[in-house]
């Protein structure tokens, strides 16, 4: 499930995944600092920066009130003197509070000051299905994000990922927005214990196939994993890519994928309309013009605003039953074709 992430077979939960990224980053440059809502509550943020403050002190691991353009602010002009803040909000709805900070400031800099000037800032919220989060506390908005230039988007969808890539992301130059998902945190898996980084851009096969390439963002790996058993009884093999990044995606990985296999099913966290999977389809259908024996088919949310009630959500949020279906009528319509095209 790792991919070719080497492991010394410890297995960790993906809150003590991302703290350990933390304390390593903290523990090797005195420059860098975590502030957000909570980080130094008793089970911290999500259990993701518990004891963080005891251990490096309450001048690098603080709490920051709610005013995000402000503390926003305050973390660009941080990252510009030099320092490489980690500034964890709790949700990506709320980030939106501090759009100019990151659209119009941190993301430009760099460009506006022909590269003599950086702006090393992480930020980092938890994205997704979670309690009945809601229509203002569980918005998948990465594609919103995915569409400014200059500023990263990374979505880990294992744990070890989800350390190598907030390490990368901190030791980046210039600004990164990290997205977890809310429904990884219940997941266990091999972490190396040494200090690494996965790289941002590089997209993972996860499982080879050879009959539909499923290309997945964050938590639907997980989704298309499961799925992926249920169509090995239906005698379909499929490949599974975990995107990892959404700013910037791995266009030669996916390609050579699905030049393989001649079908395509992308699975998001977020809404098909507007979203990355409509970018990463447009990439496949111009690379992959040629290989494609079938319609690439896109699941995603339900173009709604997100429910509360559990009957909803169920209805709301694609699963593993929806790639089965998907990838099954992609690959049905890709051997039809195949047929006919013999005929």
């Amino acid at each position: 499930m790792q991919g070719n992430m080497p492991s010394d077979g410890r297995i960790l939960a993906w809150p003590d995944a991302v703290r350990e990224a933390l304390s390593t980053a903290l523990s090797i440059d005195k420059r860098v600092f975590v502030m957000g809502q909570g980080v130094d509550d008793p089970t911290g943020m999500f259990g993701a920066t518990k004891g963080l403050h005891t251990q490096f002190g309450a001048d690098r691991v603080f709490d920051t009130p709610l005013a995000e353009s402000s503390l926003t602010g305050i973390a660009v002009g941080a990252a510009i003197g030099g320092m490489r803040p980690v500034y964890m909000h709790n949700r990506p709805d709320f980030l939106l509070l501090a759009m100019d900070q990151l659209v119009n400031h941190a993301s430009k800099w760099h460009y506006m000051f022909g590269g003599a000037v950086s702006v090393p800032l992480v930020v980092w919220a938890c994205t997704g299905r979670g309690w009945g989060s809601a229509a203002q506390h569980s918005q998948a908005l990465h594609g919103l994000f995915a569409h400014v230039p200059g500023l990263k988007v990374v979505m880990p969808a294992t744990c070890a990922d989800a350390k190598g890539l907030l390490l990368a992301a901190i030791a980046d130059d210039n600004p990164v927005l990290v997205l977890d998902h809310r429904f990884n945190f219940k997941q266990k898996g091999p972490v190396p214990e040494h200090s690494y980084k996965t790289p941002i851009g590089a997209a993972q096969v996860r499982r080879v196939g050879t009959d539909v390439s499923i290309i997945t963002v964050s938590h639907m790996l997980m989704e298309a994993m499961t799925g992926a058993e249920e169509l090995a009884s239906q005698g379909i093999s499929a490949e599974i890519v975990d995107v990892r990044t959404v700013r910037p995606f791995d266009r030669e990985t996916i390609a050579r994928s699905v030049a393989k296999t001649g079908a395509a099913v992308i699975a998001d966290t977020g809404w098909v309309t507007g979203g990355v999977s409509a970018e990463i389809a447009a990439v496949i259908g111009v690379e992959c013009f040629g290989a494609l024996k079938a319609p690439i088919i896109r699941i995603g949310t339900k173009d709604t605003p997100t429910p509360a009630g559990f009957t909803l959500e169920e209805g709301f949020y694609p699963t593993a039953k929806d790639i089965v279906q998907a990838a099954s009528a992609c690959v049905t319509a890709a051997r039809r074709g195949s047929v006919a095209a013999s005929a």
